[in-house]
């Protein structure tokens, strides 16, 4: 059984009253919507309150669930909509995005990056997490959330076109941007340090 259809297990048996289906479900999720939440907010403590938060608002809405998108692509909604409507109640703005220095593999620069154990590379590492932060925070927000979900969470183009609630054509075209203007910013790092030209696809 997938995991798709494992979710859509518990939340029918949610559906009909099984409060032990939906802890499992948010024991499977917990993790995922916190990281999620923690793009919007800097406080871990604030983000797992949003979390809360969020899986409570699913958890009344549950009745109402289809099976039309994956559960977590529904689940994912929710949160990034309930983070939202936090900082904009407090009158705040999305924090600026930083790569998780704790995984390499967060982003495809690094991962393409031969010889990271010289000092010469361990600076240019540094420069292109500095250039890709800048870069990712200075896209709107809808192109931000959209390569963040894409690169980072790895969903779908259509995962994160129900996320979003927009067409998968917005979805293709809003990380085409993202990528555009993230390359623009890396080659300049590259062209003016070692010439090794585009590294994101």
């Amino acid at each position: 059984m997938s995991t798709e259809q494992s979710d859509l297990s518990l939340v029918q048996l949610a559906q009909r009253g099984d409060a032990g289906a939906f802890d499992a479900l948010v024991r499977r999720y917990q993790h995922k919507v916190v990281k999620l939440v923690l793009r919007y907010v800097r406080d871990p403590a604030e983000a797992e309150d949003i979390a809360q938060e969020a899986f409570i608002k699913a958890y009344r809405a549950l009745p109402r669930f289809r099976g039309d998108s994956a559960f977590y692509t529904w689940l994912y909604r929710i949160a990034i909509n309930t983070a939202k409507n936090v900082l904009a109640s407090r009158g705040r703005s999305p924090i600026r995005y930083e790569v998780d220095r704790a995984d390499d593999d967060d982003y495809d620069v690094v991962a393409n990056l031969k010889d990271t154990a010289t000092p010469e590379a361990l600076a240019l590492t540094e420069e292109i997490r500095s250039t890709v932060t800048a870069a990712i925070d200075a896209l709107p927000e809808d192109l931000r959330t959209a390569i963040q979900l894409r690169e980072l969470e790895g969903l779908s183009y259509e995962e994160i076109a129900a996320a979003m609630e927009c067409p998968v054509g917005t979805v293709r075209s809003r990380i085409f941007r993202a990528r555009e203007a993230i390359d623009a910013r890396l080659r300049d790092v590259f062209d003016g340090g070692l010439g090794r030209g585009e590294v994101i696809g």
